[in-house]
């Protein structure tokens, strides 16, 4: 039998080894999942949405315990899982609230005796091959909505948060979701692999770029629903008229946080030239005050890089921009420590030239370049194959509005960074993926509409 080893990325040490999944308990899981399907989504929405509830009860219940094994799994401080599991619980709250609404049967014309309906039918099977780095947020951005719907689901967790994945299907259990219907696979790449092997109706994946090509490769002539979250190289523009240590403080914040392992962690910023050095100083300070260390620490800011080969990346990205000209402002260094860990790192000086104004950085690593203006900013921002997330700092709306227009971005944000919200679409353009999750139209990805034609006779 093959095993999971999983480690603590701040220590080096052994977690614990579990049993794998191999391709022949895939196949019978999903298998198991089809033939539980009809009776699951033949329940009321009420009794659904009672399973949910309860297992929102148990996450509550749980907080503390389910928040120290999401730090020792993924290095995220202590503080950081607590904030993402109590940010769980508003999420559930909009599907519960708005799954009824979302879903309900639309009459579009009547006439005649001819009646015309919309309905909403669950998917049927749904693969959701989930993420590390917020293994709450976007394994249950997929998760809920596809069971309130009426599908069963095939989860496979990162190998890097299995588990918090396990830990997910448990509660889910044990509030009445039946173990056919909410499944979780244990393995990593090559149980993956498997998963997109079986006949499903739909696959939901959350990751990187390179992994998402092969996963619409995989499934590309089988016309499932397919949904990829990818990656990002979000870009942030401060206008002259902004507040320099406010958004210094906001944007260190955004690039900073969960160690920049965030698909939406700002990860280039652009400063008007007329307060760019105000800029540079208060966003240094402010990173250098950020705490390093032990993840289970109440102080710590910056925890451990989750995976160790990102450790790679990060050091070859400044290595990159520092032989090109830029200027290392603070950290730069990694740290030959138990574990896997990266200084915050603060780039200025730099251009387009440079791979860490290019290429996802995924850690705490920000490139800062001087801009003559909103013409040059904007260029800059479009400057990329991703259009994840971007954002402006100015004291003017109407001027955000027009700069955020032009650029290429599922999200975009005035004064702030860094932000998910339940009730707005997560999507991205280009490079950073299809389709959508949360809103009212990610609850509709779990579902197709199916036409009905009515006549009395």
């Amino acid at each position: 039998m093959s095993t999971l080893s999983i480690h603590n990325p701040a220590t080096g040490e052994l977690v614990i080894s579990l049993p794998a999944d191999d391709a022949e308990a895939v196949a019978a899981k999903a298998a198991a999942a089809r033939a539980a399907q009809p009776a699951w989504a033949a329940l009321p929405l009420k009794q659904r949405a009672a399973c949910i509830r309860k297992f929102r009860e148990g996450v509550l219940r749980d907080l503390e315990q389910l928040a120290s094994t999401m730090t020792r799994e993924t290095g995220k401080p202590i503080k950081m899982s607590r904030n993402e599991l109590n940010g769980l619980l508003p999420r559930i709250d909009f599907f519960l609230a708005e799954t009824e609404a979302a879903t309900a049967a639309e009459t579009v014309h009547e006439e005649g005796g001819m009646r015309e309906q919309i309905e909403h039918a669950p998917l049927g099977v749904v693969a959701n091959i989930s993420a590390w780095n917020y293994p709450w947020f976007v394994g249950c951005n997929v998760i809920l909505p596809a069971l309130l719907t009426g599908n069963a689901v095939l989860y496979k967790p990162s190998e890097f948060s299995t588990l918090t994945g396990l830990e997910i299907a448990r509660l889910l259990h044990e509030a009445g979701v039946p173990r056919d219907v909410m499944v979780c696979l244990v393995g990593g790449g090559e149980v993956g692999a498997a998963l997109l092997e079986q006949k499903v109706d739909g696959v939901f994946f959350t990751g990187s770029h390179a992994t998402g090509q092969r996963i619409a490769q995989a499934v590309g002539q089988r016309f499932v629903r397919l949904q990829l979250e990818l990656g990002g190289k979000d870009p942030t523009y401060v206008c002259e008229d902004a507040d320099p240590q406010a958004a210094a403080e906001s944007l260190a914040d955004g690039a900073m946080y969960n160690t920049g392992q965030s698909c939406c962690s700002v990860e280039r910023i652009y400063v008007h030239e007329k307060i760019h050095d105000a800029f540079v100083e208060a966003f240094v300070k402010t990173v250098q005050g950020m705490k390093r260390g032990d993840p289970m620490n109440e102080e710590t800011y910056i925890g451990a890089i989750t995976r160790a080969p990102q450790l790679d990346v990060l050091e070859s990205q400044v290595e990159d921009a520092i032989a090109k000209g830029a200027v290392l402002r603070t950290g730069g260094e990694r740290r030959i420590d138990e574990g896997n860990w990266f200084d915050a790192t603060v780039l200025t000086n730099v251009d387009h030239t440079m791979e860490v104004m290019r290429e996802e950085s995924f850690g705490p690593v920000i490139g800062i370049q001087k801009v003559g203006g909103d013409e040059e900013a904007v260029k800059l921002m479009n400057d990329t194959r991703y259009g994840l997330t971007a954002g402006v700092y100015t004291r003017d709306e109407q001027r955000a509005k027009r700069i955020l227009s032009q650029v290429r971005a599922g999200s975009v944000y005035w004064n702030c960074c860094d932000r998910v919200s339940p009730r707005l679409p997560w999507s991205g353009v280009g490079d950073s993926g299809v389709g959508l999750t949360l809103s009212k139209y990610g609850i509709q990805a779990f579902t197709r509409p199916k036409a009905w034609h009515l006549r009395a006779a």
